[in-house]
């Protein structure tokens, strides 16, 4: 009896943490937003297809939802645009994209921040689509990511923690090994289930590193700030993959995508399979201009570490952070 107790309470929480049915009013087209969890960079993802379908004065009602990092929650938000007959589906990351691939056989999706949509079983090559499946990639350049770090600090052991069910985070960390074999620096990786685990696994091999990298690992940069405590109570930098994440915390560089930039170019996608385009004819998309990145650079925190950062670092950023200060170019 209690084993069943539990269980209801358990799909009963998954059920109250996806809100009520959502209907368009007449002449109004129904979007399912749902990412995996909210942080600065899924959340700009979500503003920017909101504004980009503005812009476009395309007509529709928003169905947001949050999963929270969880996959059951994932499966009943997609179960839920199913039912209410969404004429478009967006999962933002990885593991909301897939719950609503698996779950919307004839509804059409677009993925979003998603790092490796072949390997994520989401499209068969990243020029054919399934008839009803397309997106926007956010491959990360790891090496270079590296390479910027070891400009500003010398690393012999590169910490690297990532959640091992996460389909993206699995594929960057296979990258980011390779990377550092090939700057011949030692790789330490730690893994993650959810959340709250972060803090305890940085703690695991934070005297064992020189630096540490974070990838675009939505689990892990939702807990950056415990990233960052132990991070800097050890005088360890980081560097992170996510520019937005990183302007209110304590990250020595950031190299990455404009998220909010990729939500606009999300909701030009959303709003051409409305005008009748179909996802098949739309090969998955790249952020591959100069202004689709941003550089953030902390000479607060290369202060407190006392690291020098080179004068060209610092002209080629578009964020500075000094004397508790973001200013942006």
């Amino acid at each position: 009896m209690r084993k069943l107790v539990t269980l209801a309470s358990a799909v009963l929480a998954v059920a109250l943490s996806v809100s009520s049915a959502v209907a368009a009013p007449a002449g109004k087209a129904l979007i399912g937003v749902s990412k995996i969890v909210s942080h600065p960079a899924l959340d700009a993802v979500e503003k920017g297809i909101q504004d980009e379908l503005a812009a476009e004065k395309v007509n529709v009602q928003y169905d947001l939802q949050n999963a929270n990092g969880d996959s059951n929650t994932a499966a009943s938000i997609a179960n839920k645009f199913k039912s209410e007959k969404v004429a478009v589906a967006v999962g933002i990351a990885t593991p909301t994209a897939q719950a609503l691939v698996n779950t919307l056989k004839t509804t059409p999706v677009i993925f979003s921040a998603v790092t490796d949509p072949v390997k994520a079983g989401l499209v068969r090559s990243l020029t054919k689509s399934p008839r009803y499946v397309t997106g926007v990639s956010d491959m990360t350049p790891v090496k270079q990511q590296i390479e910027l770090l070891l400009k500003m600090k010398k690393v012999k052991r590169l910490g690297h923690i990532y959640t091992s069910s996460e389909e993206n985070a699995v594929v960057l960390a296979g990258v980011v090994k390779q990377a550092c074999k090939d700057l011949h620096i030692e790789y330490v990786e730690t893994t993650v289930s959810k959340s709250s685990e972060v803090k305890e696994a940085v703690q695991a091999i934070i005297r064992r590193v020189d630096a540490i990298y974070i990838s675009t690992d939505n689990t892990v940069v939702s807990a950056l700030s415990a990233v960052t405590d132990v991070a800097m109570k050890n005088k360890v930098p980081v560097m992170s993959a996510d520019p937005s994440s990183a302007e209110k915390f304590p990250v020595l560089a950031a190299w990455g995508f404009d998220y909010y930039k990729m939500g606009r170019v999300t909701g030009r996608m959303v709003a051409e399979i409305l005008k009748g385009k179909r996802p098949d004819q739309m090969p998955t998309r790249f952020m591959t201009k100069a202004s689709d990145v941003d550089l953030l650079i902390n000479l607060d925190v290369a202060k407190k570490l006392g690291l020098s950062v080179p004068p060209n670092l610092v002209k080629t950023a578009n964020k500075i952070v000094q004397n508790g200060k973001l200013v942006k170019k």
